[in-house]
């Protein structure tokens, strides 16, 4: 088939972003920004782990015009590179400090917990630790932290919190048979159908939408702390749609996008939209910093040691 001059122009302007999950989301923002500028979205949805390897395979001629990761860390990565595009939305006036900067700003923000199936005979945990005692002997699942951005995050979080005594806690989870799993999903998995009874570290909102679908699970953010994990949204410096670009990321900061967000079961980033979950201000945090990225690798490598993947 010929393409038309209008078809050809129609192509040019459509917009590619990049997005680790939740694809339901990615579509609704998509669709909502199209109705309201005419721009088409296409949209390549994968793990933060198949996302970044993606863009790093694309170097030489890059496709994504905006990108949004599940770790804040690979935004950090990508500014000091100098891949980014620098820009404030005016919508960004509503997102707390912490979670944006001058090139990246979080799309919304999800927390990590633990998934515990309420029928699995086991007690209800309130602790991370609670998942070495023998009720969850060979009962635990942890997403792989090398596949899950979300995870890494956790994993740096108590090592920066609790310094060697994370590490003695997953001394003590993995003699008490913890399953290293793959990404989220695959972690989750087993506890949804009953097979194991806990996981430690899930992403708190993709359980919140089991449980809207009728699932016995239950997300519980442990006493002694656990991390926020938002989920940065950025302009790629070498995107050819840099106005849309930007006219994109005003549209998820809207009040509409937003509330798109929140009906992911995702907090939102703004403060002043409501959700039906709880919010960073209701959960206990662990004392977070940014990690370099040798730092990071070395936790990394520290864990697949000790786990002997």
């Amino acid at each position: 088939m010929m393409m038309t001059s209008a078809m050809m122009m129609q192509e040019a302007h459509a917009l590619t972003v990049y997005t680790a999950g939740p694809g339901a989301l990615a579509k609704s923002l998509a669709s909502g920004f199209e109705k309201q500028t005419g721009i088409k979205v296409n949209i390549f949805q994968a793990t933060t782990g198949k996302v970044m390897a993606r863009l790093e395979a694309e170097q030489a001629n890059p496709q994504a015009d905006v990108l949004i990761s599940a770790s804040w860390d690979t935004a950090e990565d990508l500014h000091q590179r100098g891949w980014l595009l620098p820009y404030q939305s005016p919508n960004a006036a509503k997102v707390p400090d912490a979670y944006k900067s001058a090139d990246f700003v979080a799309q919304g923000i999800s927390a990590l917990g633990i998934v515990w199936n309420s029928k699995s005979n086991t007690p209800e945990p309130k602790s991370w630790s609670d998942l070495t005692g023998p009720a969850f002997k060979n009962n635990v699942t942890m997403p792989d932290p090398a596949l899950s951005g979300a995870s890494a995050d956790l994993l740096i979080g108590l090592q920066n919190a609790e310094g060697e005594q994370a590490w003695q806690l997953f001394d003590r989870l993995k003699s008490n048979g913890l399953v290293i799993s793959g990404p989220n999903a695959q972690a989750v998995a087993p506890v949804l159908q009953g097979a194991k009874a806990a996981v430690f570290g899930a992403v708190d909102y993709v359980t919140y939408n089991n449980i809207a679908q009728g699932e016995s699970v239950k997300v519980v953010f442990p006493q002694d702390g656990t991390v926020a994990v938002p989920r940065p949204m950025m302009i790629l410096k070498n995107s050819q749609h840099a106005a849309d670009a930007k006219a994109f990321v005003d549209y998820v900061l809207s009040p509409e996008g937003q509330q798109q967000v929140a009906a992911a079961w995702l907090m939102p980033a703004r403060t002043d939209i409501k959700a039906q979950r709880p919010l960073i201000t209701e959960i206990k945090l662990l004392p977070q910093r940014a990690s370099e990225g040798s730092e990071r690798a070395a936790t990394l490598q520290r864990f697949r040691t000790l786990f002997g993947q």
